[in-house]
């Protein structure tokens, strides 16, 4: 893939000290690292390091990744080593794809508690899953699946949802077999799991608020009114909460493929900028209303930076979760139980697809050989400076 003409860096070079100068009430230390980082990504600036192909002996100078999640161009070599620890977990059956999604009426309160309410989106809908695959009128059986969070829209507006790829089946209660869906599409409908969704999650937001564990600021801090916040969790109930669930799709190869397209994704990739004129920014997005057509948006920097900042998260909250056998907990015991479990099952149940391979994916191919690069010694800083091209003279 060629390099973009834009960056994210590009963007944050213009507007930063504007930016820094005004401080805003909303910028925060976190905003500031995240920016930073991106600015210094792969400069000399964080040092570098020497890779030596190993079957032709080619060298090459690389500079260093600033590994901030929240970076565009960290993300390709983050996603591929979590998707390789992964390799060897998937199974040899189809995956569902299930999306759950806050409404729109919940969002401003999860801008001022990120924590507290992604965790409850996490939790909640995982417990949705869990208990209704459980059930015997659905599937009966224990699954294992992956959760990501996503908290943006195709325009950078805040939209928080979480992404859950599923295994299609799982173990029977007493374990000594595997239990196939019912249906083809997947194991229980989308209704049925939007109203229990919504259930569980007002209750645990009801919980959560007699707690006192959220805040409120602002616009929000009338909500603070117990009379008032039991207002909002009644207008909850009004209309459906939306959960979409795809229907399962291939076996362990195309679901590690599939994964690749959400765990490591951040707000907006740098191929998605167009361009960077007078202090505006255009970028695609894809309008899913009208067939997923692209269509371009244009906002001044500032506007810009201000919604792509929106989708900072909290340090150290994890935005990639693992649930049922694939749990921490349950995985070393149970996944290879799923795997003896499958290869005993009926060969018809089984997607048709070459097995997985275990073959390790390089991190970067050597472009004279196509051989795996490696490396092969660390510069700092001043050794990258040193090793630097001489800058031209001014007159």
């Amino acid at each position: 893939m060629h390099r973009p003409l834009i960056e994210l860096a590009d963007v944050i070079r213009a507007a930063t000290e504007r930016l820094l100068d005004r401080h805003p009430a909303w910028l925060s230390w976190l905003h500031v690292k995240a920016l930073t980082a991106i600015l210094r990504c792969r400069t000399a600036a964080l040092g570098g390091h020497v890779d030596e192909c190993s079957r032709c002996g080619h060298q090459a100078i690389s500079y260093n990744s600033c590994r901030n999640r929240h970076c565009p161009r960290c993300q390709s070599n983050a996603r591929n080593r979590w998707l390789e620890a992964r390799r060897s977990e998937l199974l040899t059956t189809r995956y569902s794809h299930v999306v759950f999604t806050l409404p729109h009426e919940l969002a401003p309160l999860a801008l001022q508690n990120k924590e507290v309410m992604y965790g409850l989106l996490f939790r909640v809908s995982a417990e949705t899953l869990i208990e209704i695959a459980r059930d015997p009128q659905h599937l009966g059986a224990e699954i294992g699946f992956f959760s990501v969070l996503h908290t943006w829209n195709q325009k950078l507006q805040h939209h928080p949802h979480v992404h859950c790829v599923v295994a299609a089946g799982g173990l029977s209660p007493d374990h000594t077999q595997w239990v196939g869906p019912r249906r083809n599409n997947f194991f229980v409908p989308e209704a049925v799991l939007s109203k229990v969704f919504r259930g569980k999650f007002v209750e645990a937001l009801s919980q959560t608020f007699a707690a006192g564990k959220l805040r409120f600021y602002g616009q929000l801090q009338v909500m603070a009114q117990p009379k008032v916040f039991r207002s909002l969790l009644r207008q909850l109930f009004r209309h459906r909460w939306v959960v979409y669930c795809k229907p399962p799709f291939g076996g362990a190869d195309q679901a590690l493929r599939y994964l690749g397209a959400y765990t490591h994704r951040v707000a907006i990739s740098n191929h998605r900028l167009v361009s960077l004129v007078d202090d505006q920014v255009t970028f695609r997005w894809r309008d899913s209303a009208h067939k997923n057509k692209k269509r371009l948006v244009t906002l001044s920097v500032d506007e810009f930076l201000r919604r792509f900042l929106l989708h900072v998260l909290p340090r150290g909250f994890v935005r990639i979760r693992h649930y049922g056998f694939l749990s921490s907990r349950h995985r070393r015991e149970l996944v290879p139980l799923c795997k003896k479990l499958l290869s005993d099952a009926v060969p018809a149940s089984t997607p048709r697809g070459a097995p997985i391979s275990t073959e390790p994916v390089p991190m970067w191919i050597c472009p004279l050989c196509g051989g795996p690069m490696v490396v092969i010694d660390r510069l700092t800083a001043g050794q990258i400076t040193l090793r630097s091209p001489p800058q031209a003279k001014t007159p």
